[in-house]
C-alpha cells in the first residue's frame, strides 16, 4: 500500500524532490518512520492571537511563544489508529528558553475526503487539507474547513473564528537540509502565526521500535 501522502497527492507525488517523496514516503507498510532534529530561524505571531493561541497550547495546539532559532524535532510516525485508519503523526517538539512546547497533529486518509488532520492532544479539531506540488518540487499544503468536536457537540467553525495554514516544505541539496515555512492568515485580520526554519531527517524501524505511545493523542475523534 502507498503511502496516505501519495495517495492523496496521485500522480504528482512523482514530481516531488526525491528527498521529499523518501520524507512523505513514510506507510505502515513500508515500516519505517521520519524523525527531523534542527533549529526553527523564527516563531512568530500577531499580538491580538495571544489569548487563543494560549487556550490552544493547553491542548498542544500550536505554540504561545515567540522565538528565534529554537531547537526543534518533528516525528512522522505511520500506525493504525483505534478506528482502523492509517494515521501518520506531525508531532512538533520546540525546546523553548526555559520550557518544552509541542505541537500535535496526526493525519488521516480519508477514501472522500482525503487526508485530514487532527490537532491537539485530544483531536477536538478537524481539518481539511489540499496538498499540491510547486513547480520546484516542493509540497504545498493548504488548510479549510476547520471542524469542532467536543463531546457531543460537532459543528463546522465560521470563517470568522478561523484562518487558513499555508505549510510550504523542500529540500536544500546544498546544505541537505528540509526546509519549511508555516503561516497563518485570516480573511480580514492577516497573517496570525507562523514559523520557519530547516531540519535533517533520520529514518527509524517501526517495526523494531515501535510507536512511542507518547505520539499518540490522549483521546481519538471518529468524526471528521
Amino acid at each position: 500500500m502507498t503511502s496516505i501522502f501519495e495517495r492523496a497527492l496521485g500522480a504528482d507525488f512523482a514530481r516531488l524532490h526525491p528527498q521529499l517523496r523518501h520524507r512523505f514516503g513514510v506507510s505502515v507498510t513500508g515500516g519505517r518512520a521520519c524523525v527531523g532534529t534542527g533549529v526553527m530561524e523564527h516563531i512568530w505571531h500577531a499580538g491580538f492571537t495571544r489569548p487563543f493561541l494560549a487556550l490552544g497550547g493547553t491542548r498542544n495546539i500550536l505554540v504561545p511563544e515567540q522565538g528565534r532559532q529554537v531547537p526543534f524535532t518533528i516525528e512522522n510516525y505511520p500506525y493504525i489508529d483505534s478506528y482502523g485508519r492509517e494515521t501518520v503523526s506531525f508531532v512538533r517538539t520546540f525546546d523553548l528558553p526555559g520550557h518544552r512546547r509541542r505541537f500535535d497533529a496526526q493525519m488521516v486518509y480519508d477514501p472522500v475526503k482525503g487526508i485530514v488532520d487532527y490537532l491537539g492532544s485530544h483531536q477536538h479539531v478537524a481539518v481539511d487539507l489540499d496538498f499540491q506540488v510547486d513547480e520546484r518540487g516542493g509540497l504545498v499544503i493548504r488548510s479549510s474547513g476547520f471542524r469542532l468536536h467536543e463531546g457531543r457537540l460537532s459543528c463546522r467553525l465560521p470563517a470568522l473564528m478561523t484562518g487558513t495554514a499555508v505549510v510550504r516544505e523542500s529540500y536544500d541539496d546544498g546544505t541537505g537540509e528540509f526546509r519549511v515555512g508555516v503561516t497563518v492568515s485570516h480573511h480580514r485580520l492577516g497573517p496570525m502565526f507562523g514559523y520557519w526554519g530547516a531540519f535533517k531527517a533520520r529514518y527509524v524501524d517501526v517495526s523494531e521500535h515501535g510507536v512511542p505511545a507518547a505520539l499518540k493523542p490522549r483521546r481519538e475523534e471518529a468524526r471528521l
